[in-house]
């Protein structure tokens, strides 16, 4: 456990349910279980990976953080404060240490707006410096990733993806925060691309001192970005370690297949491939005690009934699995 002065941000029992409605009354009748209980920490300057399929909750999980989606429950202390019963002013003096990357750097940039007023707006609505000042600040931070300052002028429409992400991680950085979630910022980019946005990334971590939430579906990315990596399934964490130990040692059955589906470069390795039988269940209705166990090679009776807890299974590497 990390000292509390170390943790820049605490999750604990974090939920965000989605009401299903239905009938002239619009009754509820069920839930959306998007996120189902999480919990975590993330240091000062450090990097939490969570990966995970499509569907089990990582962009819930990343907007209920920051309070684009009021959670349903649970508790989200950034920087000894617990944000989530803020009124909407508080809300806004956190939101300047707090900020997002989307997935798609198009649909997340106003197509009417040009450069400038994108990514000086936090810098006015902040009321950070004169409005003279801050198009000097703009142009600063367009050179910082990598654009020339002489861009302010221009519209996202002019720009390929990887500037388009460029200018968004411009916009993020432009009130020196301290926490970025980074809502799989590479998934819409080549790969070519893809590379010099991480080493931006990285870099921009070095010189700032952010901590990030790195969120993806690619474990090589994963891999590459983070401190520690959390695997996430179906609305729950399965399993939290240091980024070298799961990926050198995954305990958990719904890691090690996914990490067994990693391509290798070396074309002379071989490696066992675990594919897992079935669909993933519907968060409306999961199965009963471990929401895994209907695709799990391993199942035993118990996984059936009961759902596994977190635990420290040595070496402070946590899993969800009565297998350990």
């Amino acid at each position: 456990m990390k000292d509390s002065n170390d943790r820049l941000l605490q999750v604990e029992n974090l939920k965000k349910y989605f009401p299903l409605r239905s009938g002239v009354f619009s009754r509820t009748h069920g839930y959306v279980r998007a996120v189902d209980g999480v919990s975590f920490d993330i240091g000062r300057r450090r990097t939490l990976g969570l990966v995970g399929e499509s569907g089990c909750g990582k962009t819930t999980l990343a907007r209920a953080l920051v309070r684009l989606w009021e959670p349903t429950s649970g508790e989200v202390v950034f920087d000894g404060v617990s944000i989530r019963d803020l009124n909407t002013r508080e809300m806004r003096r956190i939101r300047r240490n707090m900020q997002i990357i989307f997935q798609d750097p198009f649909s997340s940039l106003n197509p009417r707006m040009t450069v400038g007023a994108i990514v000086g707006e936090p810098l006015a609505i902040h009321r950070v410096a004169k409005r003279r000042e801050r198009l000097d600040i703009v142009r600063g931070l367009l050179e910082k990733v990598g654009l020339s300052g002489g861009h302010v002028n221009s519209y996202p429409h002019e720009f390929s993806g990887g500037q388009r992400q460029r200018i968004c991680i411009a916009r993020a950085i432009a009130l020196r925060p301290k926490l970025i979630v980074c809502d799989e910022p590479v998934s819409a980019l080549d790969v070519s691309v893809q590379s010099q946005i991480l080493n931006l990334l990285r870099d921009l971590q070095d010189d700032y001192g952010l901590s990030y939430l790195f969120i993806s579906h690619d474990l090589r990315v994963v891999e590459h970005m983070s401190d520690e990596i959390a695997v996430m399934y179906l609305g729950r964490i399965v399993e939290m370690a240091g980024g070298d130990a799961i990926s050198e040692n995954p305990l958990h059955p719904y890691t090690r297949a996914l990490f067994s589906a990693v391509p290798v470069p070396d074309p002379s390795s071989r490696r066992k491939v675990i594919v897992l039988g079935g669909d993933v269940p519907s968060p409306i209705s999961p199965p009963p005690g471990c929401h895994f166990h209907p695709r799990c090679p391993e199942k035993m009776g118990v996984c059936e009934q009961k759902y596994p807890p977190l635990k420290d299974a040595g070496g402070g590497h946590e899993v969800a699995c009565f297998l350990y």
